[in-house]
């Protein structure tokens, strides 16, 4: 499968499909952050303005499986020493065949460096992921620390993990 992966910078174009991702990622997530749609029906949406904002320290990918979109991962802090992998989405019916490790390696190998990822411990699926991420782009050299959500008293501390990649 990953012969017919394509990972790119997403531009303005891709916009539209990458807004209808954006839905199913959100929506992922109210399982484990407790949100819900907005009375129009969209999700908030501010990482997705930033990533597509003119800012230098946000990147955002299209993964593409042939010519269908079937993901994406928002960069953060481009401009500064460490960067975090802000938003991480890849749809259910590719997921476990390999697509997410392979859409990390290759976003990670554009942007050498430190990296920082955070997940919710409740979301079992996203713990084994980035845990194991971790171990194989770092193999023991990587750390993770619980830091509370900003102006989100009400939920549990998000997991982070931090590594270098390439692991010297």
């Amino acid at each position: 499968m990953t012969a017919d992966l394509n990972l790119r910078t997403a531009t303005p174009t891709d916009r539209p499909a990458i807004e209808r991702l954006w839905l199913m990622f959100k929506h992922d997530m109210s399982e484990f952050v407790g949100g819900v749609p907005n009375p129009d029906g969209a999700f908030r949406s501010e990482r997705l303005e930033a990533a597509f904002s003119d800012s230098v320290d946000w990147a955002p990918y299209l993964i593409s499986l042939s010519d269908r979109p079937v993901g994406f991962v928002f960069v953060r802090g481009l401009s500064r020493p460490t960067r975090v992998l802000n938003s991480f989405f890849v749809v259910r019916g590719v997921r476990r065949a390999g697509v997410g490790l392979w859409a990390v390696r290759e976003v990670m190998a554009r942007h050498p460096g430190e990296w920082e990822v955070a997940f919710q411990e409740n979301n079992g699926r996203a713990v084994r992921f980035w845990r194991r991420v971790g171990e194989e782009f770092a193999p023991g050299a990587w750390t993770e620390e619980r830091r509370p959500v900003p102006e989100r008293p009400d939920l549990a501390p998000d997991c982070w993990i931090s590594f270098r990649y390439p692991n010297p």
